[in-house]
C-alpha cells in the first residue's frame, strides 16, 4: 500500500536524524496488529535499534514519535505501546481516498512489484505417466499452482514445470500390464505380470489398441508399443485433469533428456573430480557424510542403475543453468529426509543452493463415512482427481486442498465438501460475492440512483472496519507469497466475508438516502472485487449468481 511506503520514508528520515549510517539501519517492517484497538498499522523498529542506540526500546519509540512528521490527511496519530511498539492510525480522509483507489485498481488490487524482475521456476505434480492423477497428487498440484499464482501477484515471472520419467522398471511393468490386457481382449489366455497395474484405465488402453490393431500386435516380443500407447493415453488424461483443476503447465521435462545430453555422466565426473564420489561394492557412492549424514549415499547401484538422486541432481543443475533466480520444488513429506542430498549435490557442483527452495507438504487422507480410504495406483483401489471433482466439483476440490497449512496433515472430508449452502467453506465465500452482485443489480435498476458519489459519508463503525479489512488484502497476499502458504489468503477472505456480513446487518444499503445508498453500494462493490481477486489467486471462480 502507498501508506506503507509513506510511513517507511518518514521513519527512515527520523532514524537518520539519530546519526545512524545506512548499514546501521535495520529493515523497516510494518504490519497490521491483530487487535484493531492497537491501531491500523504498527512497527517494532525501536526494539531492533535498542542495542545499536544503547537505549530502552520504549524511550527510542517515544523519540521517534516526537520527531516524526506525519501528514494528517494520511495518518491521524502515532502512539507508543507496550515495550516499544509504534502504532499508527489512519485518517478518515485517507480511508476515503484509499477506498476510491481500490475501486479504481479493480482486478489489479492486491498486486505488487515486490518480486519484479525475478524469474521463478515452480516444479510440481511431476507424477510419472503410470496412471491417472489421484487424490494423493491433488494437494501437490493445487499447492504448486497457487504458490505460482501468489508469486505472479507479487511481480515475479513464473514458469510451471512438470518433471517425469518415462523409462525404468515402472514403465516396463506398465507396458507389460497393458500387453497382458490387450492379449486378453483378443481372446488369448494370459495373466498380469507380478506386481502389475490393475486399474480400469489399463483395460481401457488395451481396448483401444485392440480396436485399432486387431490381433496384429499379438506377436510382439516386448512391451515397447504397449508402453508408448499407455504413456500417450495417460499423459492426455493427466493434462485434461490439470485443465479441469484450472492448472496449466508451461513445460514438461523428460528425465531421459539428462541421459541423452550427457548431464548424468557430467555430474558423476565432477563428483569424482572433487573427490565427492567413489566406487565400492560395485556401486558409486556420494560422500554425504561430508554433510553430516551417518553414512554415504548410493548414486549408482551395482546393477548400473542410478538411484533417483543422481538424475535429480542433474535436473536441478539444468534448472539453474537456465538462469532462474529461484527454483521451487513441491514435494510430499516422504522426501523430507532425502531432498537434502540433492541440494548438497548442487552445492558440490558449484551452484548456489539458496536458489533452490523445497516446499514440503503433508499427505492427504480422503475420509468417507468417517473412515480413511486407502489408495494404491497399482492395485487400483484409489480415487482419481477426476472422480473427486465429479463428486464435489472443481472449485471445492481446489479449496479443500488449500484450506490448511501445507505443514499439517489434511483430512479431505467428502461429506462436508458436498454440503450445499454457506456451511460449505468455499460456497460461503462464493455466496458473499454473488449476494453483493445481486444487490448491485437491484440498485442499478432503481430510477433514483443519480446521486453524486461521496464516500466520505461512510462513517459507521462497520463501514470503517470493512474498509480497513480490504486495505489489508495486499499485505495478506504478500505474506502468503513470502511464506508459500496459500491458506493465509483463505483466512483473510473468511474474515472479510464475516466483516461484510456484519456491515450488511448493521447498515442498510437499499432504502436509505440516495447519497448514502450509492456510497454503500460502492463499498459493497469493493468487497466483491477483493473477494474476486482473492478467489482468483486460489484458482477458484467468483460467481455472480448462485
Amino acid at each position: 500500500m502507498q501508506i506503507e511506503s509513506y510511513l517507511k520514508k518518514q521513519l527512515s528520515s527520523v532514524l537518520r536524524s539519530f546519526g545512524l549510517e545506512d548499514d546501521q539501519l535495520p529493515e523497516l517492517h510494518l504490519e497490521t496488529p491483530r487487535d484493531p484497538s492497537h491501531g491500523d498499522i504498527a512497527t517494532n523498529i525501536a526494539m531492533h535499534l535498542a542495542k545499536t542506540l544503547r537505549n530502552n526500546p520504549r524511550k527510542i519509540a517515544e523519540q521517534i514519535v516526537e520527531k516524526i512528521s506525519l501528514d494528517p490527511t494520511k495518518v491521524a496519530s502515532a502512539e507508543v505501546a507496550g515495550p516499544g511498539f509504534i502504532n499508527f492510525r489512519y485518517s478518515d480522509q485517507y480511508l476515503t481516498n484509499a477506498l476510491q483507489e481500490l475501486l479504481d485498481a479493480g482486478t489489479s488490487f492486491g498486486r505488487s512489484d515486490e518480486r519484479a524482475g525475478k524469474s521463478v521456476l515452480v516444479e510440481f505434480v511431476s507424477a510419472n505417466p503410470t496412471g491417472p492423477l489421484t487424490v494423493g497428487h491433488g494437494r501437490n498440484a493445487v499447492l504448486g499452482d497457487t504458490v505460482a499464482r501468489l508469486l505472479e501477484w507479487t511481480g515475479a515471472e513464473v514458469e510451471r514445470e512438470y518433471y517425469f520419467n518415462n523409462a525404468g522398471r515402472q514403465m516396463r511393468r506398465l507396458g507389460q500390464s497393458v500387453q497382458a490386457r490387450y492379449l486378453q481382449q483378443i481372446g488369448r489366455e494370459t495373466e498380469l505380470p507380478d506386481d502389475g497395474y490393475e486399474g480400469e484405465y489399463i483395460k481401457e488402453i488395451a481396448i483401444g489398441l485392440a480396436e485399432k490393431h486387431g490381433e496384429q500386435l499379438a506377436g510382439e516380443t516386448d512391451e515397447t508399443i504397449f508402453k508408448e500407447a499407455a504413456e500417450t493415453a495417460i499423459f492426455d488424461q493427466i493434462q485434461a485433469t490439470l485443465k479441469r483443476m484450472n492448472i496449466r503447465m508451461d513445460s514438461f521435462f523428460n528425465e531421459r533428456t539428462l541421459y541423452e545430453d550427457g548431464s548424468i555422466d557430467k555430474v558423476v565426473d565432477l563428483f569424482r573430480e572433487k573427490q565427492m564420489a567413489y566406487d565400492e561394492d560395485g556401486a558409486v557412492w556420494f560422500k554425504t557424510t561430508e554433510f553430516g549424514k551417518d553414512k554415504d549415499t548410493v548414486l549408482i547401484k551395482s546393477s548400473g542403475e542410478p538411484t533417483y538422486r543422481l538424475p535429480d541432481i542433474a535436473y536441478h543443475a539444468n534448472k539453474l543453468d537456465r538462469g532462474y533466480d529461484l527454483c521451487i520444488d513441491v514435494f510430499g513429506a516422504d522426501h523430507i529426509d532425502t531432498y537434502p542430498d540433492v541440494v548438497n549435490g548442487i552445492s558440490v557442483l558449484g551452484y548456489d543452493p539458496e536458489k533452490i527452495e523445497v516446499l514440503v507438504y503433508q499427505f492427504v487422507t480422503l475420509v468417507q463415512e468417517g473412515k480413511p480410504y486407502k489408495m494404491s495406483t497399482r492395485k487400483a483401489n484409489f480415487v482419481t482427481l477426476d472422480e473427486l471433482m465429479n463428486d464435489v466439483g472443481e472449485d471445492v476440490t481446489r479449496f479443500f486442498f488449500l484450506m490448511r497449512s501445507p505443514n499439517t496433515h489434511l483430512e479431505f472430508d467428502v461429506a462436508r465438501a458436498k454440503e450445499a449452502g454457506d456451511k460449505n467453506p468455499v460456497f460461503y465465500l462464493q455466496y458473499a460475492h454473488a449476494r453483493i452482485q445481486s444487490i448491485l443489480r437491484k440498485i442499478e435498476q432503481m430510477d433514483d440512483n443519480r446521486a453524486a458519489l461521496a464516500l466520505e459519508v461512510l462513517t459507521h463503525e462497520s463501514e470503517i472496519t470493512l474498509i480497513k479489512k480490504m486495505l489489508a488484502f495486499p499485505e495478506a497476499v504478500t505474506l502468503a507469497a513470502d511464506h508459500k502458504e496459500p491458506h493465509r489468503v483463505i483466512t483473510y477472505l473468511n474474515e472479510l466475508a464475516s466483516d461484510f456480513t456484519t456491515f450488511y446487518h448493521d447498515c442498510r444499503i437499499i432504502g436509505v438516502e440516495p447519497e448514502l445508498m450509492k456510497a454503500r453500494a460502492e463499498l459493497a462493490r469493493a468487497v466483491a472485487q477483493v473477494l474476486a481477486n482473492g478467489l482468483t489467486i486460489l484458482g477458484i471462480t467468483a460467481p455472480d449468481r448462485m
